[in-house]
């Protein structure tokens, strides 16, 4: 990346030295702060006096995301473009780290406020240009400019020119702002891919039966029904648009060149039905989806122990883990936690979807960090050894290299999504269903390209199996078809009932989503989900210190009859994790339970989200170190 300063701490001269024109002045013990502009005095507003103003704006960005579009890649870009502006910003008044676009350096009687300052003005210009046309633009721009106001900073202060911090600031925030009208993301085209996409598959109308595929190695789009918009709008008989085929081809921090494929990082060819050394591997892989499907009703599943003793550890990209034996900071095991295994693997699906009105998983690891930061207050030591640091100091450099991380990682993911155009499990097991089964040539439906016979799970319905108290008898009729056993879809009344398992038609299946959603607009491999979450987890490995999350213990309940999709749970569900890598892991593998991924969409995902967070912290630090 360019940069319009180098620094001494580099070998070079200081180049701009400015001096802080604002004062804040103590009277009775209140803070009165006059901007640099000058201006009436003001008392600022602290909401959360323990948050450093670098976390105010990123809660606000964090609210910000809440309210608009869902979608992961816009927002992993904006978090990291508002880290960058609130990095530089800090370095600026730092004699020896690196800004990363903007690189200079200032002076000031009081450096914290002049720091607080230009990130403020930074944060706020970015802001504001990135979510003025937002959906809840009518919240969410005046919610940025109330974080200034509660600081005594004027929004018309918008010179770039001089030393003074909100110039400073301002001139950071343009450069940024700059650098991402031509960085691949098409912002001005509103994130759409600039050359077009045309999906190879007529749309899946998911309230009929079966799926029509030209390529059944690709993705499909969907038609609903009654579709709830990414901004919340119905809309009836909606069709899918891919979201973001081009991300590929985004500027990124620590990526290599993407090239002509849109691939800076390739996790390898997933699974396909035409190829003859991966088709049977395809088919299984179908099977896994309707087999974890299987498994959400809570009348018929066992009680698990779902503690870190039992689970989690896995090796990267594995679900071959057994738990751990101790929790590392109290030396004793980890207390059971028994909970239905159906309950559990419902509320890690819901817990971890991330979708509307949510801050999608970027922002969601984003919350998990500041939980973390609040947690090892006050002892915040940057790759958990050396000095104690300031919470500004601390979050700057959280947020540069976890927003980095999670920028890479959109890159990476959807540059495989948009190359490898993967298919979705609810057009690949409507597909198979409907062609037939594979397993007996010699037996009714077969087909070479059909799902697998697994008794109990996957059959086919006779007439005898129809008959009165046979398994397939709510199927009679429709002899000569798959069936498979699965989670049923959202019932009449979600809030009292359950879909529950049984034997429905293989061209009939759903995964466990809303009805006005059903899968993500965009192709599956790699999982999005994945690899936002190992590229975090690495990233908070790194700067803290250790693979395990404060205490060795992590936990979100999930309330009863909190779930969303059905009825349930009937009391409390506590999601556990000892590492940020099991939480990473539960992140992919909630995507299996919510029926839109396949297996190597997650572990794959896991892979490269690691990579991603290992090379973003990597770069990060030589920023830190002014070494860049």
């Amino acid at each position: 990346m360019s940069r319009t300063r180098s620094r001494a701490g580099a070998g070079h001269d200081i180049v701009l030295v400015g001096m802080l024109l604002g004062a804040v002045l103590s009277l009775g013990g209140v803070a009165i702060a006059r901007s640099s502009a000058g201006g009436d005095p003001c008392t600022p507003v602290a909401a959360h006096p323990g948050w450093s103003v670098a976390r105010q704006w990123n809660e606000a960005l964090l609210d910000a995301i809440r309210r608009d579009l869902p979608a992961p890649t816009v927002h992993a870009r904006n978090l990291f473009h508002t880290a960058v502006a609130m990095w530089d910003a800090w370095a600026a008044y730092d004699p020896t780290a690196d800004g990363y676009l903007v690189d200079e350096v200032h002076a000031a009687r009081d450096v914290e406020a002049a720091r607080e300052e230009a990130i403020s003005y930074a944060a706020y210009r970015v802001l504001s240009h990135r979510y003025r046309e937002s959906v809840g633009a009518s919240d969410t721009l005046p919610a940025f400019a109330a974080v200034m106001e509660g600081r005594c900073l004027p929004l018309d202060v918008t010179t770039t020119a001089g030393s003074s911090p909100a110039a400073v600031g301002n001139r950071i925030a343009a450069r940024v702002l700059e650098v991402g009208a031509t960085d691949g993301a098409n912002e001005q085209g509103g994130y759409l891919p600039p050359d077009g996409y045309e999906a190879v598959n007529p749309p899946l109308e998911v309230a009929a039966s079966g799926a029509e595929l030209v390529d059944p190695d690709r993705w499909q789009p969907l038609q609903l029904e009654n579709m709830i918009s990414q901004n919340g709008i119905p809309v009836v008989g909606g069709v899918q648009e891919f979201i973001g085929p081009h991300w590929g081809h985004v500027l990124g921090f620590a990526l290599p060149a993407a090239g002509a494929e849109g691939l800076p990082m390739d996790p390898g060819r997933p699974p396909a039905l035409h190829d003859p050394r991966t088709r049977q591997a395809y088919k299984d892989l179908a099977v896994e989806v309707i087999r974890i499907s299987s498994q959400l009703d809570p009348t018929q599943s066992p009680v698990i122990d779902a503690s870190p003793a039992s689970l989690g550890n896995n090796a990267l990209g594995t679900d071959d883990g057994q738990g751990h034996a101790v929790n590392p900071v109290t030396g004793v095991p980890y207390e059971p936690n028994p909970v239905n295994a159906a309950d559990l693997y419902r509320a890690l699906a819901e817990y971890w979807a991330d979708g509307p009105s949510s801050e999608t998983p970027p922002g969601h690891w984003h919350a998990l960090a500041n939980d973390v930061t609040d947690d090892l207050v006050p002892e915040l030591r940057v790759g958990g050894t050396g000095p104690v640091v300031d919470r500004l100091e601390w979050d700057v450099k959280l947020y540069l290299a976890l927003g980095a991380a999670n920028h890479d990682a959109a890159i990476v993911a959807w540059g495989a999504k948009g190359y490898y155009d993967s298919i979705r499990p609810i057009s690949m097991i409507r597909y198979l269903g409907g062609r037939g089964q594979s397993s007996d040539p010699d037996a009714p439906a077969y087909d070479s390209n059909g799902l697998p016979l697994v008794p109990g799970l996957i059959e086919v319905v006779t007439e005898r199996t129809t008959a009165s108290g046979g398994p397939h008898e709510e199927l009679a009729g429709h002899e000569g078809q798959v069936a498979v056993r699965s989670w049923r879809g959202v019932p009449d009344d979600p809030d009292r009932e359950l879909g529950g398992v049984g034997w429905i038609l293989a061209v009939d299946w759903v995964p466990y989503q809303l009805p006005t959603f059903v899968t993500p607009s965009f192709a599956g491999y790699v999982s999005g989900h994945s690899t936002f979450s190992q590229a975090s987890a690495a990233v908070l490995t790194s700067i803290t210190g250790s693979p395990y999350v404060p205490e060795g213990l992590g936990s979100h309940t999930v309330r009863a009859g909190a779930f969303e999709f059905e009825a349930g749970p009937d009391r409390d569900v506590t999601l556990q994790w000892a590492t940020y890598a099991d939480a990473a892991d539960q992140a992919g593998r909630s995507r299996l339970y919510g029926g839109i991924h396949i297996a190597p969409d997650d572990l794959d995902g896991r892979r490269v989200g690691a990579l991603c967070g290992e090379q973003a912290w990597a770069l990060a630090t030589r920023y830190f170190a002014g070494l860049a």
